[in-house]
């Protein structure tokens, strides 16, 4: 397991690192080109997923209560978007020097897969850089506002100066490299592949990267080619079946296997998002009214099964991911706590396709894959009585326009579906949703107040120290 330093890219000198002479060199390097930090507590508390618990529920733990009121952060401890700013360059810069130790050697074939590997990689990072830190991208739109600097070779001077570009430009650089990585990764074999960017973690990404641009066709292309055959059904989480038997210790501890046909690509990372929010320690959080949601009726007619438990009163748990300690003093008891965070499973393949259906006015395509979709959710699921239709889902959304209906129906399979994973911010700034968070004071009077489509503080803020790097701050 490799845990990318704490070291401020884009502000710093450069890695000097030893020089890479074999292709199992290269594969080290690539295997750190993930990002070793999380980005948990930053979406999902800027989302609808968290609520104000209360002044006598939890504790009021920073950096949740500037995220939970949209504030920007100034330090990089964990959970923070500075945090996550610099794990991706790090990934990316390691990305970097294996690119760069490829183009200098003589290597043998062999070096294609991780070549490949790295460019989706840089990729990736470079794709949830400017999704957190940047505009969101429009469909159809000039899309010229500020993104983030994409970086496509090894720092090599202290300081460099870097530009943003365009929202539109990351877009362009993200696709030329994924297609492009791709390709190489066919045939490729890795020791532990669910934590490398095999064919069909990429594939997977691209569904996500082809979503957020409106790509419809390529979503589904993509999608198909995730999973053998393009069939989702046996690489479904299997809640209702497999899953509703663990006892809540092996449920915790077996979702994030890598021997789990759902999880395709998981990652290692930093983190106390477990023990901070969904462990039920902090006020603003997975509380009462967005455990109902998560336990509510969805538009099958029954809930979805889950395993949502009380914590304490008005905290809950989902108990998705397991914290693993790792102890660098056990008679101190001092080390680093990580979460296996599985950054894309088979699930999100089938519900991509389903939008991107939906999105074509396929709406029986779109209904089949919604309803494989709850097939694995509902005990005792039945085709006739919890089927998704257009007259179900119009009735139990109050809309009269078939697409806004099963639009409507995927994005509250996938808030209910994976809460508490950070997807549910991608589809709010894709779909440009309005959150709105509630606010108790210590008389318990509420208050409201709503990040709009076109808040900037939708863009989380970029850390004070980039700015050495020339790169600009996001408005306020």
């Amino acid at each position: 397991m490799v845990l990318s330093s704490c070291e401020k890219y884009l502000e710093v000198a450069p890695d000097m690192r030893t020089e890479i002479v074999t292709v199992e060199q290269v594969g080290q390097l690539v295997a750190s080109a993930y990002p070793g930090y999380d980005y948990l507590a930053m979406a999902e508390t800027y989302s609808d997923n968290a609520v104000d618990k209360g002044p006598a529920v939890g504790h009021i733990n920073q950096p949740f209560v500037s995220l939970y009121n949209w504030e920007d952060i100034e330090d990089d401890a964990t959970n923070t978007p500075s945090a996550y700013w610099n794990a991706c360059y790090s990934a990316i810069n390691n990305a970097n020097q294996a690119l760069a130790a490829i183009e200098e050697k003589d290597f043998d074939s062999s070096v294609l897969k991780f070549k490949g590997e790295a460019l989706v990689a840089r990729a990736y990072s470079h794709f949830m850089l400017v999704t957190f830190f940047a505009k969101a991208y429009e469909i159809g739109k000039s899309n010229d506002s500020p993104g983030v600097p994409y970086v496509i070779a090894p720092e090599t001077e202290t300081l460099p100066q870097y530009s943003r570009g365009t929202v539109a430009s990351v877009y362009e650089q993200i696709e030329k490299d994924l297609v492009e990585g791709i390709k190489l990764l066919e045939g490729g074999s890795w020791d532990v592949p669910k934590y490398h960017f095999t064919p069909a973690a990429a594939h997977l990404f691209a569904s996500r990267f082809f979503l957020f641009k409106g790509d419809w066709d390529k979503v589904i292309e993509h999608s198909n080619l995730a999973v053998p055959n393009g069939e989702y059904l046996s690489s479904l989480r299997p809640w209702n079946t497999t899953l509703r038997t663990y006892t809540t210790e092996e449920f915790r501890t077996e979702l994030t296997k890598a021997d789990k046909p759902y999880n395709i690509l998981l990652a290692n990372t930093y983190s106390t998002y477990q023990r901070s929010n969904i462990g039920g320690t902090t006020r603003y959080g997975f509380g009462t009214s967005v455990f109902n949601i998560y336990n509510g009726v969805t538009a099958t007619g029954a809930a979805f099964y889950n395993k949502g438990l009380r914590w304490s009163e008005g905290n809950y748990t989902t108990y998705v991911f397991r914290e693993y300690f790792y102890y660098t003093n056990l008679s101190a008891g001092i080390g680093f706590p990580y979460i296996m965070q599985p950054l894309f499973i088979a699930d999100e393949g089938l519900m991509n396709r389903a939008e991107a259906y939906a999105q074509k006015g396929d709406y029986a395509s779109a209904m089949r894959d919604l309803n494989t979709f709850a097939s694995v959710r509902i005990v005792n699921y039945n085709a006739t009585t919890h089927a998704v239709t257009l007259d179900k889902s119009r009735t139990f959304f109050n809309v009269a326009d078939d697409k806004e209906a099963l639009l409507k129906t995927v994005l509250q399979f996938k808030q209910i579906g994976w809460m508490c994973e950070g997807m549910r911010w991608f589809d709010i700034l894709r779909h440009r949703l309005p959150v709105e968070h509630k606010f108790i004071d210590a008389a318990g009077d509420e208050t409201y107040k709503t990040l709009t489509a076109d808040d900037n503080r939708r863009m989380f803020q970029i850390p004070q120290t980039a700015k050495l790097a020339g790169v600009e701050l996001n408005p306020r």
